[in-house]
């Protein structure tokens, strides 16, 4: 090759490499609770990298079962330890990129206007309340989060018949928020983000489960390199200021 179409075409493949580098698009897998924070995360680390971001949101049970059956997943940031340990065992993330990044906490949330009259959570299980919007208890991080708190303060056998399972705990506010329910458990970073609902009672931290929001980097992730540059952003102070804006506790 003449010295000047060599010239020419590793020029044409320097810009092709830059092409396909500033296409890769790393996908996220993530609970729905962090929607919004993870969003404006993913924009502002847009512009300082050029790194574009795609998100999956949902409940994390059915985000995991998606990785397990193959989805091209390349992180994955779940409500809860469990559905991250079952990946584990089963060899889907990369154990040594793993980290608890978030908690956060349970309230029970009314609808704003004309909401009903509820002072703790032991008025759920009174004539007050004829409908309880949660996440599926049996397989979603904020509903099992949910049941284990009214376990725990022997509520359970009280409301049980009221409960109103969603697919995920943004459905579960959304429930509140129309008045198909008088009321719902969610995190307190969900109900900050709606105009429609107000919070009726936290659920103090001594009462309340361990709620703790792990990240990893899946095996078979397509944009590996990608994903962990993001994966590292994740664990900023820039990222934590966000995490922390929209009510979630950074973990040490």
């Amino acid at each position: 090759m003449q010295p000047g179409l060599r010239k020419t075409f590793v020029m044409a493949m320097t810009i092709l490499a830059g092409v396909r580098l500033s296409a890769a698009e790393v996908a996220v897998f993530a609970a729905a609770s962090l929607t919004d924070s993870l969003k404006e995360i993913a924009a502002a680390y847009a512009k300082q990298s050029g790194g574009r971001i795609i998100f999956n949101f949902g409940a994390s049970s059915t985000l995991a079962r998606q990785i397990e059956e193959g989805a091209p997943a390349d992180l994955f940031f779940s409500a809860d330890e469990a559905k991250m340990d079952g990946l584990e065992k089963k060899g889907l993330i990369v154990k040594e990129t793993r980290k608890s990044r978030l908690s956060n906490s349970l309230v029970i949330v009314i609808a704003r206007d004309h909401g009903a009259a509820i002072g703790d959570s032991r008025d759920l299980g009174t004539d007050k309340v004829k409908r309880i919007a949660i996440a599926e208890p049996r397989t979603v991080p904020a509903g099992i989060y949910a049941k284990e708190y009214f376990q725990k303060q022997n509520l359970w056998a009280a409301v049980e018949a009221k409960v109103i399972p969603t697919e995920n705990v943004r459905a579960a506010l959304a429930a509140v928020e129309s008045g198909n329910v008088e009321a719902g458990i969610v995190y307190r970073t969900d109900a900050a983000i709606s105009r429609k609902v107000k919070i009726a009672y936290e659920v103090p931290a001594k009462d309340g489960p361990d709620i703790s929001y792990p990240v990893a980097l899946v095996k078979q992730a397509k944009q590996s390199e990608a994903a962990k540059k993001f994966l590292v952003y994740l664990g900023s102070d820039d990222a934590a200021a966000v995490f922390e804006k929209f009510g979630f506790v950074i973990r040490k």
